[in-house]
């Protein structure tokens, strides 16, 4: 299992959650913030409103899971991480592998 975080504009935020689930690359999203984002982009300190999102998917739809947000992503550079899960409780990484794998619509 992997865990993708990626901060977005509060606005896009439920849409993208939606459509990663929606399409079965992820089990579930969390939606948190909104949140203050302070990083370098073109040259200047930048600082934004920014909501992250928290993706838990299976091992086999992560790269699925990164070519989608990328392509669905308003920023020109998203962040968009995938950190593996070392253990978890046996039936919801069960549950996260059975709901990727299952088919979307």
């Amino acid at each position: 299992m992997k865990i993708c975080l990626s901060t977005c504009p509060p606005a896009e935020a439920d849409r993208l959650a939606e459509a990663l689930v929606q399409e079965r690359v992820a089990a579930c999203v969390n939606v948190l913030g909104p949140i203050r984002s302070r990083f370098w982009w073109d040259g200047a300190m930048q600082s934004d409103q920014e909501s992250l999102l928290i993706a838990k998917t299976s091992d086999d739809k992560v790269e699925t899971l990164i070519a989608r947000l990328q392509e669905l992503h308003p920023y020109d550079m998203p962040e968009i991480l995938a950190i593996p899960v070392e253990t978890g409780l046996a039936g919801y990484l069960a549950w996260v592998d059975a709901e990727t794998l299952a088919r979307s619509g």
